[in-house]
C-alpha cells in the first residue's frame, strides 16, 4: 500500500476513488468502470508529473525520508554477488547502524560500505534508525584500510539523518570516530565512490562520502544540519522548517551548482519509493560509469584526485 506524503494529499483521493471503483466492479461483475477509472488514471498520472516538477526544498526533504524508499541492505541485496558481511570494530561492538563487507560489483570485488534505517518498528530500532554510533564508524575506517591493502574500490551508500548524538557514543569518541574515517577516505589509494540515497546528515554523511566521486539520487538531500535542527538554532521554532531547507542549498540539484556532488541519478517519476527497480537500475549505471572512469587512475592520482575535490571546494557556486 502506497504512502502518501502530507503534498501528496490530493493526489491520494484520485488513486483512492480509482481503486475503490475496481473494487466495486471485483465485487459486482455487471458493473463496467473502465472508462472513469482510466480518466481518473490519467488525471492522477498528470497530478503526479505536476507535483514532482515543482517539488520544494522541503518536500524534497519528504521525499528522501519517504520509509518505503529503497535502503542500503536493498541495494546491496539487488546489485552486488558473493557479498560477505564483515562485523565489529575490533574494539568494542557490532553498530547495526551499518553494514558492509567483501562483494562483487559486475564481477569486480569491492568493499560495499553503508547506513542501514531498517524497514518496520524492529529493524528500525535494532539499526537505530540509522544513527551510527562511534563503532560503527570505526567498522567502516577498518573496511576502507582491508579495501586498500587488497586493491579494492569502495562503494558506499549514505543515508542517515546524523551520527547518532547520545552520551554513551561521546563518551567512547564519536566525533573523534568520524574524524578517522574522513581521513582515512582521503589515505586510501583505491577508487571511492558515495552515492547518498536518501539522507545525507552532516559529519555522519561526510564520513562516508569523502569521496572521489559523489552521486545523488534526484530526490535525496546532503546537509550540515537537518532543516528542523536549523530551524531551532536559528529561529528558536522548528516549524520554520521550510525556510531552513531553502536557506540550507541541500537538494542534489543545487549541490550539483555549487560541486558538492558530481552526479544526479534520476528517480522514478513520484520518487524512488514508487519503482525500486528503476531506481536500483539507474544507480547501478551510474556506479559503473564512475567506476570505469576511476580504474584507469593510479593509487596516488586517486589520492590527488580526491584531496583536490574537497579542496576546491566552495570556489563554485558562489555567484549564484
Amino acid at each position: 500500500m502506497t504512502q502518501y506524503m502530507e503534498f501528496e494529499k490530493p493526489l491520494a483521493e484520485i488513486e483512492g476513488k480509482a481503486e475503490e471503483l475496481r473494487a466495486m466492479a471485483r465485487d459486482n461483475e455487471d458493473m463496467d468502470v473502465t472508462a472513469e477509472a482510466a480518466a481518473l488514471d490519467v488525471k492522477a498520472a498528470a497530478m503526479l508529473q505536476e507535483l514532482y516538477a515543482t517539488l520544494t526544498p522541503w518536500r524534497k526533504c519528504q521525499v528522501a525520508r519517504h520509509p518505503d524508499r529503497p535502503h542500503c541492505a536493498d541495494y546491496i541485496k539487488a546489485l552486488f554477488t558473493e557479498y560477505t558481511p564483515l562485523a565489529g570494530d575490533r574494539n568494542f561492538a557490532d553498530d547495526h547502524a551499518v553494514m558492509g563487507g567483501l562483494a562483487r560489483f559486475n564481477g569486480t570485488p569491492v568493499m560495499v560500505i553503508g547506513h542501514e534505517k531498517g524497514n518496520d518498528t524492529k529493524s528500525r530500532i535494532d539499526r537505530n534508525f540509522g544513527m551510527a554510533r562511534p563503532e560503527g564508524y570505526r567498522k567502516a575506517t577498518r573496511l576502507m584500510d582491508l579495501a586498500g591493502r587488497f586493491g579494492m574500490p569502495v562503494i558506499t551508500l549514505v543515508d542517515t539523518a546524523g551520527a547518532y548524538p547520545g552520551k554513551g557514543a561521546e563518551e567512547r569518541g564519536q566525533s573523534e570516530a568520524i574524524a578517522r574515517a574522513t581521513e582515512k577516505c582521503l589515505q586510501i589509494g583505491v577508487p571511492l565512490i558515495s552515492v547518498i540515497i536518501g539522507e545525507g546528515g552532516s559529519g555522519g554523511a561526510v564520513a562516508f562520502a569523502t569521496a572521489n566521486r559523489v552521486a545523488m539520487l534526484e530526490h535525496s538531500i546532503y546537509s550540515v544540519i537537518s532543516p528542523e535542527g536549523c530551524a531551532s538554532i536559528l529561529w528558536k521554532d522548528a516549524e520554520k522548517m521550510r525556510e531552513a531547507a531553502e536557506a540550507l542549498r541541500l537538494t542534489a540539484q543545487d549541490l550539483k551548482q555549487l560541486g558538492v556532488t558530481d552526479r544526479i541519478i534520476p528517480e522514478p517519476l513520484g520518487g524512488a519509493h514508487r519503482d525500486w527497480q528503476k531506481a536500483i537500475e539507474a544507480v547501478s549505471a551510474e556506479i559503473g560509469d564512475m567506476l570505469a572512469e576511476l580504474g584507469k587512475m593510479k593509487p596516488a592520482e586517486l589520492i590527488s584526485d580526491r584531496r583536490k575535490k574537497f579542496l576546491d571546494l566552495g570556489s563554485k557556486g558562489l555567484a549564484a
